[in-house]
């Protein structure tokens, strides 16, 4: 299985770094290689322009952006990895999946509102929050953004199964932070029988 890792953080030493590179770890150990697209180290430009939304399926995308295509189509399973900014994505990643994942390319559900462009595959978000559990879970923010990214974004391109893997209270104790990435750890050796949540 050919697994691409999509990496949004700009400190290569942040926990975020950390997650991508244990998970990572952990697909590899399971046999599947990796590819990692580390979108600040390599200067995605996030900014969706007049190039973009003049790409329809027909009128080809920016260079910058079918290179992106191109490590998606090689791609077995994919795993996004980027910290839960003010309960969203960083303007980097969610950047990324406006200009890569573009209209005729990835989905055109305008006829039929279950069918992807894209191949079916797995798709895994880690999701760091500095939040602890109880608080996301009584506030409702992880069924907001089950809803918004699962059934939502990651609905329309394929992804199945898909999962949302809050690691809340990652900025918590190193134990708490260890385990975190032993569950992060878990995902990359289970990402062939991946479940749902």
């Amino acid at each position: 299985m050919h697994i691409l890792t999509v990496f949004d953080h700009p400190n290569p030493q942040s926990f975020c770094a950390a997650v991508a590179e244990v998970f990572e770890r952990g697909a590899l150990d399971a046999g599947h290689q990796v590819e990692r697209a580390d979108l600040n180290a390599e200067g995605f430009d996030p900014r969706w322009t007049m190039a973009d939304a003049e790409a329809d399926g027909t009128t080809p995308p920016p260079a910058d952006v079918q290179r992106e295509q191109a490590r998606i189509a090689r791609a077995d399973a994919i795993c996004l990895v980027f910290p839960l900014f003010w309960w969203g994505m960083p303007a980097m990643t969610k950047g990324w999946i406006d200009r890569v994942w573009s209209w005729g390319w990835a989905y055109d559900q305008l006829d039929d509102p279950n069918r992807s462009l894209q191949p079916t595959r797995p798709g895994l978000l880690l999701v760091p929050a500095g939040a602890g559990a109880n608080r996301i879970t009584a506030n409702g923010y992880e069924e907001a953004l089950n809803r918004a990214w699962l059934t939502g974004t990651f609905g329309y391109f394929g992804f199945s199964p898909r999962r949302l893997e809050l690691l809340a209270g990652s900025e918590g104790s190193p134990e708490r932070r260890d385990a975190l990435l032993a569950r992060c750890y878990q995902h990359g050796l289970s990402m062939a029988q991946m479940e749902p949540c």
